[in-house]
This record gives C-alpha cells, sequence and structure tokens, in this order.
C-alpha cells in the first residue's frame, strides 16, 4: 500500500514537472512578452533603460507585409528564453516603417515613425534590428531576419558583451570566433 502511494507521487511529481517544463517553451506573443510599451518618446525610453540598469535599446523596424517580419515574430522573437534574455538587457520596441504615429526620437525631435525610420537610419528594406546605447547613439545594426533563434541571441551577447566596442570586432568577426 504505501509502496503504490510513493509510485502515485513520484508519478504527478514527473507529470507536473513535464507540463512546467512544456508550459516554458510555448511560443509567446512578442507583441505582449517583448515588447515594451511606450508612449513613444525614445529620448525618455534611453534614460529609463539606464534607470533600469539594461545595456540598450532594441528596436525591431517592421512592416505589415514583410514576411521576413512575419518569420522573425513567428521563429524567434516568441521564444521565451529569447524574450527573457532580451527583457532583462535591453527595453524592446517595435517601429512601423510605414507609420504615422508621432513619436520624439533619441534626440528629442518629434517626428512620425515613417519618417524615423527613413530619414534617421535609412530603413529601406525589413526588418532591421537595430541596437542603441543608453545614450540614444546606433551601436549595431542588422537587417534581414537572421538565420534562426541562435543568430539573433549571439547577437544580443554581442551588444550585451560589449564586443562591439572592440576596434575591428564586427559582429561577422564575432560569430566567426564563436565555439562551435
Amino acid at each position: 500500500m504505501m509502496a503504490q502511494k510513493f509510485i502515485r507521487i513520484v508519478f504527478l511529481l514527473l507529470c507536473a514537472n513535464t507540463a512546467a517544463t512544456f508550459a516554458a517553451e510555448i511560443p509567446k506573443d512578442p507583441a505582449k512578452f517583448l515588447f515594451n510599451e511606450t508612449w513613444g518618446d525614445f529620448k525618455e525610453e534611453a534614460r529609463n533603460a539606464k534607470a533600469e540598469g539594461k545595456k540598450g535599446v532594441f528596436i525591431f523596424f517592421e512592416m505589415d507585409e514583410c514576411p521576413f517580419c512575419h518569420y522573425m515574430k513567428m521563429n524567434v522573437l516568441n521564444q521565451p528564453d529569447v524574450q527573457k534574455y532580451f527583457r532583462d538587457n535591453f527595453l524592446n520596441f517595435d517601429v512601423d516603417i510605414e507609420g504615422d504615429v508621432e513619436m520624439t526620437d533619441f534626440d528629442g525631435k518629434r517626428m512620425k515613425q515613417k519618417d524615423f525610420a527613413f530619414k534617421e537610419f535609412r530603413v529601406r528594406a525589413t526588418p532591421v534590428l537595430a541596437f542603441f546605447d543608453l545614450d540614444g547613439k546606433l551601436i549595431h545594426r542588422y537587417t534581414g531576419k537572421t538565420s534562426g533563434k541562435e543568430e539573433f541571441m549571439l547577437m544580443g551577447n554581442y551588444v550585451v558583451s560589449g564586443k562591439y566596442k572592440e576596434p575591428g570586432m564586427t559582429f561577422t568577426r564575432f560569430k566567426r570566433e564563436q565555439p562551435k
């Protein structure tokens, strides 16, 4: 009788552990679980990132009809470990490159999202993955979809580790130097 009770308890614990592991791996909507809410004032967001001890600001420049943006949202940005790492290290925002929503850039100038994307950062193709330091200076830019979650996480690590500051240390070089 005692052995049966023990077996039931072990079985229930294994089921609970499996369910918790499975639940942790379920993709989550990046709009809710990756991107931070904002009033569109990136000068203020850079100050907020600094106050929160973040390494910088990440902006995902996108547009609705972009298949590569859709790929990133459905295969990379929706992964819980990606969301946790980026939420821990960056304030994260998306910008519609065709958007008419008024916003404030890192220098305090008011403009529409589409002007911020095109006039300030020459975004012509999407997605553009842009990383800014805590002063609002662009420190890394990548155009297009990544090859997958691993490359995107490596890009985050490139910025978080400060390797981008080393002379000649491009992201491509940083990737090549990683252990296989």
